[in-house]
């Protein structure tokens, strides 16, 4: 609601201050409730909810949706300006006005429109927890752009028609429009004047803009900001629960004292579940954040978690900050409970803990790292119960008489259930904790006989401490343990590239034996292989389209120059903000993809438009006449693309201020579009009719002097005639 009614504002405005027309803004007021609506039937219809993702892909939809309609309604003004110097118009003329200015940029609208909704299709191929974030923000952007593009060959035709009304304000008494042509004609005599420096330009700045893509990070997912933090050091196996509840209690009370902090919840150990295998020595706290506006001014996420990571260093104890509910997915779906992990695989328990130490050691000091655990595949502590056959049998015991006493009396068992109204609890009963804390204490447990006398059980059986592993894993038919990393910076490429070559050269790996990164690094590398498949067939399909309304090459290769002009600025506004790529930027620069090629549509329409007219009617006699053509078509026409830019990125800017939970993903998303929006206006506005007036001049040297060898022909017949 809100987006929507800062857009409507948005557009209000452009509309007003561009045509200086109030009912021409009514026309895209009206439309864009409209196909928002309409987008929410299938929706409902696909069982999509309302969510962040859903309601973000009409967020960022919403300034291209209104593109075609602006368009129309800009080329209406303008046709009914030029009817209007011939003479006043009736009912009719001006309907016969109106329909006809749509039917000129209908086609090539409805096609762009087109081209940014089939942009998306890279996002609609994702796979597992990407494509199950990323999917309802695709699906509701194409339907948000598939009924802009049919409301706006159909309604807004309707609408324009009863609404464009009363007196329209020419564009040379708009101050705004008059000001944007005095600024921008001599710019385009300049270029025009040189083409070929201009071309050298934009090649340098394409050049230029290589080292500063290549200084991006590069993480899979940009943080959800939960509203929650969670806590969770880790130490070796071994710790007694009496030391762990003294740390858990400290840790909390540390926590609670940060200003940002309303309330910790730590837990140690694990309960009597099989869905929750958190051993003794790993902490779980999580920590409910205040609102942000109640922060300390300047604190940021990143800094609130460092200095609780300075506040929290334990002997013993690596920290690990992630959020809830990001990391019970991860570990559901890996078992890996850090952003960053390395799992060492070998067929022997003790040299893969050798191993995994090796590499904690290493990362440990390593930039970049706020901590490194190794799994202790080994270290587990235990008390073996070895049940003494030939004992137990002169008092008449089995083993399993023996191993029952042990259950219950040391480990607790069930014996029966109260039931207090409608609550269940169960009645377990067990030696209280002072008789069985230590070896000696568990040695004088008694064992009942079938004669009535009590047996001391170190006379049954014998009772021995030992170590072992506390938890084996296996994957991909080996054994493996994992190295827990968790870094300070999510540029997770580099860093794992640099990590690997460290690891390398300061810790030998036997035979046998390999590594390979977990967590969000193998996230990332499904990622970049299925956009190198999938982004070259998008870029075809785009091409294909764009062909198929223009029937030339050379004009959808014109198009498609914006593609990689918009990059420009979207790296370079990345690299500004210091934001890494990762889904939700891709997915930006997906969409900023579709809305470039649509700009350039724009500009070529309005290139052809001048060009068509000065060569139906015989005034293309020279390349003057060609440079005039093209700087009319550029100039007269900057009013309907700047206003469709303004709409696109108000519409966009509103995003990056806003704050709480989905703010930073939808940022990633906007920042791209917002940037690349910039350089590709500055492509299409400069560089476009460049190109535009060296392919169309070769075209005119063609038909006014012919092929080189037609002139070589006539140069050797006028020799000959002389």
């Amino acid at each position: 609601t809100e987006k929507l009614i800062e857009e409507i504002i948005i557009v209000s405005l452009v509309c007003i201050l561009f045509l200086f027309h109030l009912r021409s803004a009514l026309v895209v007021i009206l439309m864009l409730p409209v196909a928002i609506v309409f987008s929410f039937i299938p929706m409902y219809y696909m069982g999509l909810t309302t969510n962040i993702m859903s309601l973000g892909g009409i967020a960022i939809a919403i300034g291209a949706m209104v593109d075609a309609a602006i368009v129309m309604i800009e080329n209406a003004h303008k046709r009914l300006e030029q009817a209007h110097h011939k003479g006043p118009l009736t009912g009719k003329d001006r309907f016969d006005v109106l329909i006809k200015a749509a039917k000129e940029v209908g086609r090539p609208l409805f096609f762009s429109l087109l081209i940014i909704t089939v942009s998306f299709i890279p996002v609609f191929t994702l796979e597992a927890q990407e494509g199950r974030l990323f999917k309802p923000l695709a699906y509701t952007k194409t339907f948000a752009m598939f009924f802009a593009s049919f409301l706006s060959l159909t309604l807004v035709s309707v609408l324009m028609v009863m609404l464009i009304r009363g007196k329209i304000t020419p564009e040379s008494k708009n101050p705004l429009n008059r000001f944007l042509i005095k600024l921008y004609d001599p710019i385009v005599r300049f270029v025009l004047r040189l083409k070929k420096s201009t071309i050298i330009a934009a090649a340098i700045i394409l050049i230029v803009t290589i080292p500063i893509f290549l200084q991006l990070g590069t993480e899979f997912m940009p943080p959800l900001n939960e509203g929650t933090l969670l806590y969770m050091p880790t130490s070796i196996p071994g710790m007694p629960a009496s030391e762990a509840k003294k740390i858990l209690h400290t840790q909390d009370k540390i926590l609670a004292s940060f200003p940002e902090v309303e309330r910790v919840f730590g837990k140690v150990g694990r309960s009597r579940t099989a869905t929750d295998s958190a051993p003794l020595s790993m902490v779980e706290t999580t920590i409910t954040l205040r609102p942000k506006e109640e922060w300390r001014p300047g604190m940021t996420w990143d800094k609130l978690v460092e200095e609780m990571d300075r506040k929290l260093k334990f002997p013993g104890m690596a920290n690990i900050w992630w959020m809830p509910i990001q990391t019970r997915t991860e570990m559901l779906a890996t078992g890996i409970r850090s952003n960053l992990a390395v799992k060492v695989f070998g067929p022997d328990l003790s040299e893969i803990e050798r191993i995994a130490v090796k590499i904690e050691h290493a990362l440990q000091n390593f930039p970049g790292t706020r901590s490194a655990f190794a799994e202790r595949t080994t270290g587990g502590y235990f008390v073996d119960f070895i049940v003494d056959r030939k004992e137990s049998a002169r008092y008449g015991l089995t083993v399993g008489d023996v191993e029952n006493i042990i259950q219950t009396a040391i480990g607790g068992m069930n014996i029966t259930h109260t039931i207090e109204g409608k609550e269940r609890y169960p009645v377990n009963l067990r030696y209280p904790r002072e008789l069985r804390d230590d070896i000696e204490k568990l040695r004088r447990v008694l064992v009942p006989t079938p004669t009535g006398a009590q047996v001391p059980i170190t006379q049954l059986a014998d009772i021995r401490p030992t170590t072992g592993p506390p938890m084996i894993r296996s994957e991909a038919g080996e054994k493996v343990g994992f190295v827990f990393v968790d870094v300070v910076h999510k540029d997770y490429g580099r860093y794992v590239h640099e990590a690997q070559e460290h690891i390398m050269r300061t810790v030998d790996i036997p035979p046998g034996y390999t590594l390979a990164w977990a967590g969000q690094y193998q996230y990332l590398l499904r990622l970049q292989d299925r956009l190198k498949l999938v982004v070259p067939v998008t870029i075809l399909i785009i091409f294909l389209l764009l062909y198929f309304n223009f029937r030339s090459v050379p004009k959808t290769l014109i198009v498609l120059l914006s593609v990689p002009f918009s990059l420009v600025g979207a790296f370079w506004f990345l690299w500004i903000l210091g934001y890494n790529t990762s889904v939700a930027v891709w997915v930006g620069i997906i969409a900023l993809a579709g809305v470039a090629a649509e700009t350039g549509v724009v500009m070529i329409l309005y290139l052809d438009e001048f060009y068509d007219r000065d060569h139906r009617e015989g005034r293309l006699r020279s390349l003057h006449d060609l440079v005039k053509a093209i700087t009319g078509g550029a100039v007269q026409r900057v009013r309907p693309k700047m206003m469709t830019v303004t709409a696109i990125m108000a519409g966009l800017l509103p995003i990056m201020w806003s704050t709480g939970t989905g703010a930073d993903v939808m940022k990633r998303i906007a920042a791209p579009m917002i940037g690349g929006m910039v350089t590709s206006t500055i492509l299409t506005l400069v560089v476009i009719p460049v190109i535009y007036a060296l392919w169309r001049e070769w075209q005119l040297r063609l038909e006014l002097f012919g092929t080189p060898e037609e002139k070589k022909i006539k140069e050797k017949k006028d020799s000959k005639d002389k």
